[in-house]
């Protein structure tokens, strides 16, 4: 994967886009770490109003570390499009404040981070033995905290893409070894229009790298091929189907690129929105819902930019 980065602003970009991901990382088990430690108050025999007493405080901490996701793109944006020998030109800067507060599909956090609570009661009552239903509440909460992170870095790297007109595209990139979902889509171009609200599953470790040109994407069955047998099982492949594959069999028909991802969308006219920023009693249409729109009434970029500047996404 690092050789389509290389083609475009020499290793500098592969190690660029490196750091970006694992800043991510980083913020993203920072949360978790401190959630966890919030976790220990919740009693299995009372989870949701256990949880109740410290809900607040791990809306506050996820809503700030959403926001220090979201710092810092603008930058990485320019510096990648710099390596690649192009002129930046942004139409404004992405404003953190505007991605924290609520998830990627526009429900609240305190809905969200409370539902592991809701589960562990849920299992107690159901004759789950109450250390084991706090444990499995526990991995979720991880799940849910490590994902809202990663989406918000991506919400926000997709925005300055968009806002920065020196940008064609941006490139989905993978951190090997991967699940087989995000295998077959490693290396992708897509253009600047659409955003960075790419599909992915929870703990999805997948980024994006602005791109100023339009980028032949590398094979998948390399990828595949690079993988030893170890990996490919990890990344969901079983082993009927890496013989399958090896054997000749359609790689993507195998994998069902589809399967358990998910897509922040309005497709199906389904619409995501948030009230979090929103003036009175209005509808706040989420990025991702946003970028969706754009495609279906095909907007110019010009158009897309300033619907993100009206939503205040873009200042």
């Amino acid at each position: 994967m690092t050789d389509i980065l290389s083609r475009l602003g020499g290793a500098y970009l592969a190690r660029l886009g490196a750091a970006h991901r694992h800043r991510q990382q980083v913020l993203a088990l920072l949360l978790r770490d401190r959630l966890r430690r919030l976790w220990r108050f919740v009693d299995a025999g009372r989870a949701i109003a256990s949880w109740a007493r410290v809900s607040a405080l791990a809306v506050a901490l996820t809503a700030a570390m959403q926001a220090e996701a979201a710092r810092g793109v603008d930058e990485y944006v320019a510096a990648a499009l710099t390596a690649q020998g192009v002129v930046t030109d942004p139409a404004g800067v992405v404003a953190p404040a505007a991605l924290s507060g609520y998830a990627a599909d526009g429900r609240t956090l305190a809905g969200l981070l409370g539902y592991p609570a809701f589960q562990v009661d849920a299992l107690v009552a159901q004759g789950m033995d109450g250390a084991q239903a706090l444990a499995i509440g526990r991995r979720h909460l991880d799940r849910i905290v490590m994902t809202e992170v990663a989406d918000t870095a991506r919400t926000a790297t997709g925005l300055a893409i968009v806002a920065d007109r020196a940008a064609s595209g941006w490139i989905r990139m993978v951190n090997l070894p991967s699940c087989s979902r995000c295998v077959i889509l490693a290396g992708l171009w897509y253009p600047s229009k659409k955003g960075a609200g790419f599909d992915r599953h929870p703990q999805c470790d997948c980024y994006a790298v602005p791109a100023a040109e339009v980028v032949e994407p590398p094979s998948p069955k390399a990828l595949f091929d690079a993988m030893d047998d170890v990996e490919l099982r990890e990344a969901g492949w079983s082993d009927a189907d890496v013989k399958a594959i090896r054997d000749g069999a359609d790689l993507y028909q195998v994998t069902n690129a589809r399967r358990a991802m998910y897509s922040v969308t309005l497709a199906g006219q389904q619409l995501k929105a948030t009230r979090i920023g929103a003036r009175r009693r209005a509808l706040r249409l989420t990025p991702d819902a946003i970028y969706a729109e754009a495609s279906r009434l095909d907007w110019t970029r010009d158009q897309l930019i300033d619907v993100l500047r009206k939503h205040r996404y873009i200042i």
